[in-house]
């Protein structure tokens, strides 16, 4: 794993424009490279934003959206085109707008799918299909993903990976979470093992409420009491922050990304 690089920018508008146009960039030279790429997507406010600022931004026509496989870190477990979904956000933002191919997108199943209210059967699914898709030079279950976003909570949580919840100690890569402490309460998620097997790992965060999670998250902190602390890629970790998410940082830790 690496150590986490820090950016900040000013506002949340800021953030999501920069990542946006940092993801068009990563995209685009993994698929100059090896001719194809893969992102895993994440909901919330500031995920969104970025995929609303990608689908505003006339360089996503760089991106050779044919030749993307789409993945998710997290989902609630709800029908199909709930707007609590992370997919339902993703889709209504960005990949209504682009020219993706549905096979290559996918999304985790919903509470309405083949498994039906079994989030457990759904995790063993998605798991499925990651296995499916890993190469040979991958070494594991699931894909070497080029870009992993994440959100982070307030109480440092990842994905859907809570502190102190039993997915934390799971190497499966993805589990179904119930309980949550933040609604609702049932829940498919990446593990951990899953997310640190990304090349690159984007932990992005706005606003003062994020602040304390963050510091924790580049702490040094143990991953099941500060999941953030867990997000780490292979190859390269990224805290995108906005000035208020980076208030409770030592000086010095972080360059300034815009004034």
């Amino acid at each position: 794993m690496t150590p986490p690089a820090v950016l900040v920018h000013r506002d949340q508008e800021l953030l999501a424009k920069a990542a946006a146009a940092r993801l068009v960039t990563r995209v685009v030279d993994v698929q100059a490279a090896r001719g194809s790429a893969s992102v895993v997507l994440t909901g919330g406010g500031v995920g969104t934003a970025v995929l609303a600022e990608l689908a505003a931004t006339g360089a996503r026509d760089a991106i050779d959206w044919r030749n993307l496989d789409i993945w998710w870190g997290d989902e609630r477990f709800l029908p199909s085109g709930d707007p609590e979904r992370n997919e339902t956000g993703a889709r209504a933002v960005l990949l209504d707008h682009v020219d993706a191919d549905p096979a290559r997108v996918r999304p985790m199943p919903a509470s309405d799918g083949p498994d039906g209210a079994d989030p457990e059967a759904a995790a063993r699914r998605y798991a499925d299909w990651l296995r499916a898709a890993a190469r040979p030079e991958d070494h594991g279950p699931v894909p070497s993903f080029d870009v992993l976003m994440l959100g982070v909570g307030p109480d440092a949580h990842v994905a859907s990976l809570f502190p102190e919840m039993p997915a934390l100690y799971d190497d499966r890569p993805v589990v179904a979470v119930r309980g949550a402490p933040k609604p609702p309460p049932t829940r498919i998620s990446l593990t951990l093992p899953a997310i640190q097997a990304a090349r690159e790992v984007w932990v992005l965060a706005a606003g003062g409420s994020k602040a304390s999670a963050v510091r924790m998250g580049l702490s040094g902190a143990g991953p099941v009491q500060v999941p953030a602390a867990g997000a780490r890629g292979r190859q390269r970790t990224l805290f995108l922050l906005d000035r208020a998410a980076a208030a409770q940082l030592p000086p010095g830790m972080g360059r300034i990304a815009s004034p």
